[in-house]
């Protein structure tokens, strides 16, 4: 049975926000939780010890939970930073979204999760993930079905029921990460001195065509989609290809009907009426550009 995960927040949030937002996770069907800072390393609302003090809250509650590492390490304050949370004796799992995080996870022998902006394309990826130590991966967002289908067919039968394969399922796609500070440089700040202007967009800073198209969303450094990545009502597709896990991007505005909208279909073992809506997009999925959306 295909289980769902949310994915970590990607947007800077004040800390009570956080707290307020992983009270209401706690009631949630969801299974597993990512937790931390993936984006930025100059949003500091919250620290470890508070992270590790929700991850011990929904734990309680019944979650698993995942605490995830940086994706772009740019100083060695971050390295620092994400040794101490691969090698730490904190108990929980470890989502790496660097090469550098597989690394100390594999040394200590922490169990992780292979995140998508490693880029794991074919089998022979997988396998050497699993092999240094992961518990499963993360699909890369562009990836096909029938790609992502003819990848798992090509596992070798000792490891095809410890892939735990992960597949993006609803949210803005995080499409590319950068040195430089987008967020910052709209309002004609220095990265340096960026006053965390991000914190104003809890959803991120739209970005549009000459067209008045929205295409892009702006997150700090990270580039993603301008519209939600759908793919909820494929879930018995991907129940039928072998996937674990479908992940949920989180949201202040819509999270909780989200889940249970693709929690009840799972356990009702029903369709989902709530089809690719016109600000919404699934493309990537079918072989199309991932703007797209597919009836």
């Amino acid at each position: 049975m295909v289980k769902i995960s949310l994915g970590p927040i990607q947007y800077y949030w004040k800390k009570q926000q956080v707290f307020d937002f992983y009270n209401e996770v706690s009631e949630l069907p969801v299974e597993r939780v990512y937790l931390g800072e993936t984006v930025c390393s100059k949003r500091r609302e919250l620290r470890l010890e508070d992270w590790l003090e929700i991850a011990q809250q929904l734990t309680t509650s019944g979650k698993q939970v995942c605490l995830s590492t940086m994706t772009l390490i740019e100083a060695a304050s971050e390295l620092s930073q994400l040794k101490k949370l691969c090698q730490a004796e904190h108990g929980f799992m470890v989502e790496a979204n660097d090469y550098g995080a597989v690394q100390f996870c594999s040394e200590s022998q922490t169990p992780f999760i292979a995140g998508a902006m490693l880029n794991l394309y074919n089998h022979r990826s997988v396998e050497k993930m699993l092999a240094l130590g992961a518990q499963g991966w993360v699909m890369p967002y562009e990836i096909t079905r029938q790609s992502l289908s003819a990848l798992l067919n090509g596992l070798s039968p000792e490891v095809a029921d410890k892939a735990n394969t992960e597949v993006f399922s609803w949210g803005k796609v995080p499409l590319a990460y950068s040195a430089r500070c987008f967020t910052a440089r709209h309002h004609e700040l220095p990265k340096d001195s960026c006053q965390l202007v991000c914190g104003e967009y809890p959803e991120g800073l739209a970005l549009e065509s000459q067209e008045q198209q929205r295409f892009l969303n702006i997150n700090g450094i990270q580039t993603q989609s301008g519209h939600s990545y759908n793919l909820l009502s494929e879930w018995r597709d991907m129940q039928a290809l072998g996937i674990t896990w479908m992940r949920i991007s989180p949201s202040l505005s819509n999270t909780k009907s989200i889940v249970e909208t693709l929690a009840n279909a799972i356990e009702m073992n029903s369709d989902i009426a709530r089809a690719c809506a016109d600000d919404e997009c699934n493309g990537y999925w079918f072989g199309r550009s991932g703007l797209e959306r597919v009836a």
